[in-house]
Order: structure tokens, then C-alpha cells, then sequence
């Protein structure tokens, strides 16, 4: 459809958290279609493999939900993943000021890039505040609850995967 808006919410989602679940629920308020990316990083070392964090994304949503998000991997800049979804729509969850500092910076290095970009800030729900990928790994790290942080979808993935260890 021509006047369709699709929009690009990317993260490394290294595990996707209740507040990724909340700023996509959010995009689906806004946009027909919401493309999850993962980006990748080669410097970096996630804990969870690229294929674990895409099934752990899908378990965060209903069918329903999953009619219009579509679930992907890239590894390149956000203004060449926004030419190739063919969207300008780039959406970012804020919690805090820190947050937003990080995110204009980055804004204005993609807009050097791609003019085009429209940057969508999704304030956090207050009560997901506290919440993390990198909470959710501590806890992992200590032995923890995770509950808070991530669906119960997730967290019995998390577990199971974890037993194998």
C-alpha cells in the first residue's frame, strides 16, 4: 500500500526486555508496519546468538501483534538500513537524559548520512524505568530473578538455554 508508514526500531536486543516490547507495542500505535532490526556489531560480543535474540523477539508478541512487525538482522549504519526498508522512520526508546544524549548524537551522524531521516523518540513507561538488556544480563551473571525485565516467554527461554550451559 502507497501510504503505508513503516518504521525501523533497531537494538542489539541482547535480550529484548519488557521495554522493547513496550516501544514496539508504542510503534504499532503510530505505524502500519514495524521492522525490529538487530543490529550487529562485530565488535562486540553478545551473550545470546543472533538466531536466540530473533526467537526470543517473536515469543514477546501475540500473532496478532506479529501480522505487522517483521523481525531482521543488519549489520551496517541506520541510514543505510533505512534505504533499504525504503522508510525514513527511525524510532528510539528514552528513559532517561543520558539516553537522549546518546540518541542526538547518533541522530546527527545518521543525518549526515541520510537528510531524509525522521528520528521518532518513544519516551520509556514509567514503570519500565529501571529496565535493561544490561540489568538482565547482570542478574544472569548473579543468579537472580530476571522477572522483572524481560516476558515470561523470554524468561523461560532464558532458562532453558541456560541449563544447557
Amino acid at each position: 500500500m502507497e501510504n503505508e508508514r513503516k518504521c525501523i526500531f533497531a537494538g542489539t536486543f541482547d535480550p529484548p526486555t519488557l521495554g522493547h516490547k513496550a516501544t514496539v507495542e508504542d510503534c504499532l500505535k503510530l505505524f502500519d508496519e514495524v521492522v525490529i532490526a538487530i543490529l550487529v556489531n562485530p565488535k562486540k560480543q553478545p551473550l545470546f546468538s543472533l538466531e536466540a535474540r530473533k526467537e526470543m523477539l517473536s515469543l514477546c508478541f501475540d500473532e496478532e501483534a506479529k501480522k505487522r512487525i517483521r523481525i531482521i538482522s543488519f549489520e551496517g549504519t541506520v541510514a543505510a538500513l533505512l534505504e533499504k526498508e525504503n522508510t525514513k522512520f527511525y524510532v528510539r526508546g528514552i528513559r532517561n537524559t543520558t539516553d537522549l544524549d546518546f540518541e542526538n548524537a547518533n541522530f546527527y551522524a545518521s543525518k549526515k548520512l541520510d537528510e531524509e531521516l525522521v528520528a521518532v523518540y518513544l519516551p520509556c513507561r514509567q514503570e519500565l524505568l529501571h529496565v535493561s538488556s544490561s540489568m538482565v544480563r547482570s542478574s544472569l551473571h548473579f543468579s537472580t530473578p530476571i522477572d522483572e525485565y524481560v516476558t515470561e516467554e523470554v524468561k523461560k527461554y532464558i532458562e532453558r538455554i541456560y541449563q544447557r550451559k
